[in-house]
């Protein structure tokens, strides 16, 4: 139980250090498959890693999650959601920080993939709170003292409340005695009681926090560190630009730059979701539309692609995407 004692204050210097590494572009990388099988395309995702790192993502501007929702999770078995983790670390080769999504029900499967994280080498796992039973803030407290009783991975928690119990500002006080829990993936219910602006603004300094409601300019200037868009995984140059935006605190840049480039995105993201369910189909297409490879979700998701593309290709020709049909 080392990691909950005082005996090492190198530990907690190195938990610091992986804290300030998660920075910059949030970027969920979509697994591919084989549309003939739907087999995972490790090629292909070997080629998208390396597109995303030529687009300048890199550490310091941004870490890359293997295996979140955009990336299948919830339709893979547990050894293929290691071999995607597996295979995305081994690429990056150390040159952007990695993410393993570590989501699930199961708290005898969350431990076997921190585990398997660790060992491949990524820095961090994602966590959410377990979905289908409505489990309390205890709970999940155990869930995540198990994995970081076992590892020493860094562990991001994700406020999945639309799916999940809503995670408290009393259980994220419990959560920060927990050393190795360095992140906070953050969005909340929009109250109109600026719950969101308050969450960040109280633990900017404990936690590194990640955007993941689109409200980039209000964040950062209370302390968020880090911005999940899904415009990175077609147009990563983008996301770079808007982080210089930020950092140079070209607030009004920025907010002009969402309203002409995720609005567009959201809003067909939004007309799909009349027909299907899921996470990052519409990520995939436009990674197509770049001359990436590209393939549909596993189902139950349907395969939109033939229905949309002409809507995503004007969609990113309005925007201003380059490279729109390159192979």
């Amino acid at each position: 139980r080392r990691l909950f004692t005082s005996s090492s204050i190198l530990i907690k210097m190195n938990y610091d250090k992986l804290k300030d590494s998660l920075a910059g572009c949030y970027v969920t990388v979509p697994t591919l498959f084989n549309d003939s099988d739907l087999s995972l395309n490790l090629d292909g995702m070997r080629k998208h890693v390396n597109f995303l790192i030529a687009g300048g993502i890199k550490t310091g501007t941004g870490v890359l999650l293997a295996g979140g929702a955009a990336g299948d999770f919830s339709s893979m078995e547990i050894e293929e959601r290691i071999k995607v983790c597996e295979t995305v670390v081994r690429e990056t080769n150390g040159r952007v920080p990695v993410v393993f999504g570590a989501q699930t029900t199961n708290t005898q499967e969350l431990i076997k993939l921190a585990k398997a994280g660790q060992k491949a080498g990524a820095q961090f796992i994602q966590v959410s709170p377990p979905f289908y039973f409505d489990h309390t803030e205890i709970d999940f407290l155990e869930y995540i003292k198990s994995v970081a009783e076992v590892t020493n991975i860094g562990i991001i928690i994700y406020n999945t409340y639309w799916t999940s119990l809503n995670v408290s500002n009393k259980l994220i006080d419990d959560l920060s005695k927990i050393p190795q829990v360095i992140g906070l993936k953050w969005s909340s219910p929009d109250s109109g009681t600026l719950d969101f602006e308050k969450t960040i603004q109280n633990y900017s300094k404990r936690f590194s926090i990640i955007d993941n409601q689109l409200r980039f300019v209000t964040s950062h200037m209370l302390g968020a560190t880090s911005i999940e868009v899904h415009t990175c995984n077609y147009w990563p140059e983008w996301g770079v630009s808007i982080l210089k935006l930020l950092k140079d605190k070209n607030y009004l840049k920025v907010q002009n730059e969402m309203m002409r480039v995720v609005a567009p995105f959201m809003e067909l993201w939004m007309e799909m979701e009349k027909y299907t369910s899921g996470d990052g189909y519409l990520d995939k297409l436009c990674m197509e539309l770049v001359g990436m490879d590209s393939s549909r979700n596993r189902p139950p998701t349907r395969d939109l692609r033939n229905q949309f593309r002409d809507k995503a290709q004007k969609m990113m020709q309005q925007t201003g995407v380059p490279n729109i049909g390159r192979k």
